[in-house]
């Protein structure tokens, strides 16, 4: 069993990102500059914004928190997000879901000028990247894609399963995933109502699971010498933890582990890439690369 490390992973192509950045920013071209939009005081959203800021330093980019009340009006919010989309010293810029439940995700989403959407999620990057045209990826299948590649594991030909079925992770992985450029894969999308769900896993050279349920993937499901990619995060109570809790993937990780050719473990495994793919998108929307 060998384990992917995506925190070592992630802080090599950071590093990468750095190198280039200072390279264009010598050469007289302009810092990459990201900002995000966080509104309210969730905790989850504290610590990704937290976060991103720190891989912004982290890359040599200049970055901009902006933060509202969640008693902010959708109309209000609409108005930042043009003045984002107009300012020109702004390459891309994130607005941090959840957001408020008297605020549209949806109409936020798509007010955000595609060329500067680096999460991937406006309607012309999900439309691109369905029909393998450049685009910005949203972060986590982009960081799922850069590891199987970063450990040279073979996905051509090979039959992936993909648990799960979000606009965030399951659909647009098993787009990537079959497409000849990316994964080049043969496909199955399981979910909830799947009949036979353990039994389609099981036969999977590759699983990808996110179905956002703790432990869900048991040894059972997966066969010998298979990969599985774990994007589950939830915070189950552990006693033992001085904050009460522990991280837990979608993976029952030591029933399946000694399975695998290669797993990732949570913390540690797709999380550390999921940003660090946001700061490549950055990268891409600072030198015009997808849409200039």
């Amino acid at each position: 069993m060998n384990l992917i490390d995506g925190k070592a992973t992630a802080a090599a192509i950071k590093a990468e990102i750095k190198a280039e950045v200072e390279d264009i920013v010598s050469k007289g071209g302009k810092r990459p500059h990201l900002a995000a939009v966080l509104v309210g005081h969730d905790g989850g959203s504290e610590t990704y914004v937290k976060n991103k800021v720190l891989a912004c330093e982290a890359c040599g980019f200049r970055s901009t928190l902006l933060r509202y009340e969640d008693d902010i009006t959708e109309e209000a919010l609409l108005d930042v997000v043009r003045q984002l989309n107009e300012d020109d010293d702004i390459d891309g810029f994130i607005v941090q879901l959840p957001l408020p439940h008297h605020i549209s995700e949806q109409k936020v989403t798509e007010a955000i000028d595609y060329r500067k959407d680096v999460d991937g999620f406006h309607p012309v990057n999900v439309g691109r990247m369905a029909i393998g045209l450049p685009c910005f990826i949203s972060a986590t299948p982009l960081g799922i894609l850069t590891l199987l590649q970063r450990y040279n594991i073979p996905t051509s030909g090979k039959k992936v399963a993909v648990l799960g079925r979000s606009n965030i992770v399951g659909k647009p992985m098993a787009q990537l995933m079959m497409q000849k450029q990316y994964g080049d894969s043969t496909v199955t999308v399981l979910h909830s109502h799947s009949a036979n769900l353990k039994e389609e896993c099981a036969q999977a050279d590759i699983v990808i699971a996110a179905i956002g349920r703790p432990a869900f993937v048991t040894a059972d499901m997966v066969k010998e010498g298979a990969v599985v990619i774990d994007v589950g995060t939830t915070r189950v109570p552990d006693a033992t933890r001085k904050n009460g809790f522990r991280l837990q993937g979608d993976v029952d990780f030591d029933a399946v582990a000694p399975k695998c050719s290669y797993i990732t473990p949570v913390p540690g495994g797709v999380g550390p890439m999921t940003i660090c793919m946001l700061m490549l998108n950055t990268l891409a929307a600072g030198k015009k690369q997808i849409y200039s």
